[in-house]
């Protein structure tokens, strides 16, 4: 039976070095600010019930709800900038 050709191996050069990119955390205000935005909105509805609708805008009068409602929804819209 024939002998069969044996193949060299190629020698051994490892991978060029990656250079490691540090990548800085930008987003570090976007918690701490949508966290904020919850907590402001349900202490205005909160305060516009205790204080049966004198404060904090009396004039508004129920759009003290819409305007608390409001700050909960700039919340969420600021989490969706959350990485």
């Amino acid at each position: 039976m024939p002998k069969s050709r044996i193949r060299k191996k190629s020698d051994f050069t490892p991978p060029p070095e990656k250079k490691t990119v540090i990548k800085l955390d930008t987003r570090g205000w976007v918690a701490p600010f949508m966290l904020a935005l919850f907590a402001v909105g349900l202490l205005w509805i909160v305060v516009y019930y205790v204080t049966n609708g004198n404060y904090p805008v009396e004039q508004m009068g129920n759009w003290n709800i819409v305007v608390g409602f409001g700050f909960i929804a700039a919340g969420f819209g600021v989490s969706t900038q959350w990485k």
